[in-house]
């Protein structure tokens, strides 16, 4: 992603939700969880605001429940990321 110059932190984390959802019921526990922990961490030492935290949780959601996590994805990102 560096390579491409792209900031997809929101991307990023939909797509880990969606693939770990994928492995059922205790791969979606462990994405809420690992998420939920990452967020609250992010927010505590980062210093990023309340919405940041906000729409990288409506992506970690979005994973969980199957979405397409390319409706995060930045438009003219290169199909290769």
């Amino acid at each position: 992603m560096r390579e491409a110059n792209y900031k997809m932190q929101i991307n990023i984390s939909s797509r880990g939700n969606y693939d770990a959802a994928q492995r059922g019921p205790g791969g979606k526990w462990a994405a809420e969880v690992i998420s939920d922990a990452r967020e609250g961490w992010q927010s505590d030492v980062s210093g990023r605001g309340a919405e940041d935290t906000r729409q990288d949780q409506e992506a970690n959601a979005w994973g969980r429940i199957g979405g397409d996590p390319n409706r995060y994805r930045p438009e003219g990102l290169p199909s290769k990321y």
